[in-house]
Parts: C-alpha cells; sequence; structure tokens
C-alpha cells in the first residue's frame, strides 16, 4: 500500500472511530486510534501515516511525534475538507 492509500484508509478509519464536529471536522483520540484492533492490522506505521496526513494538511494535532501512552489523550482533528465525499470535479477530460 502506497502512502497516498494508507492516508485514505486513515481517513475512513478516523470517520469510523471519531466523533463528527458541527463545523464538519471530525475528532479522535491518538488513544484510540493506536488501541483499535483494526487500525493495527491495517498500519504498520501508524504514527508516520499521521505525520503524512498532517504534511497534507487532512489533520491536525499538537506536536510532531506522537508515542502511545505519553500522548493517548492527543485529539487528532480531521478537516472538514477531508470528511466530505470525494468530488467528481476531478475526472480526467482529456
Amino acid at each position: 500500500m502506497n502512502v497516498e492509500e494508507e492516508v485514505g484508509k486513515l481517513q475512513e478509519e478516523i470517520k469510523r472511530l471519531g466523533q463528527i464536529q458541527e463545523d464538519g471536522s471530525c475528532k479522535v483520540t491518538f488513544g484510540v486510534l493506536f488501541h483499535d484492533d483494526r487500525c493495527a492490522n491495517i498500519f504498520e506505521a501508524l504514527v508516520g501515516t499521521l505525520r503524512a496526513a498532517k504534511k497534507r494538511k487532512i489533520l491536525t494535532y499538537d506536536g510532531e511525534l506522537l508515542l502511545q501512552g505519553v500522548h493517548d489523550n492527543v485529539v487528532i482533528t480531521m478537516k472538514p475538507s477531508a470528511t466530505a465525499p470525494a468530488s467528481t470535479d476531478e475526472v480526467d477530460k482529456s
């Protein structure tokens, strides 16, 4: 699985485990993601996938590196644009 696929899977898992906010964003704690059996089976390097999604401005969280235990209560927020269904405007018209 490449990075883009992993980030897409991460978005699905955050939607599944998180809480949708009034502004359309979705929030989940690192601990919930880290300790979820399904996430553990999907992501070999959850922290790396989170960093890739943060770099792409799909989600935000405090800090650079999240560690199990120490950062279990850190809130990860997926931006509203990332929670919306994919747009069909990006279809190749060639």
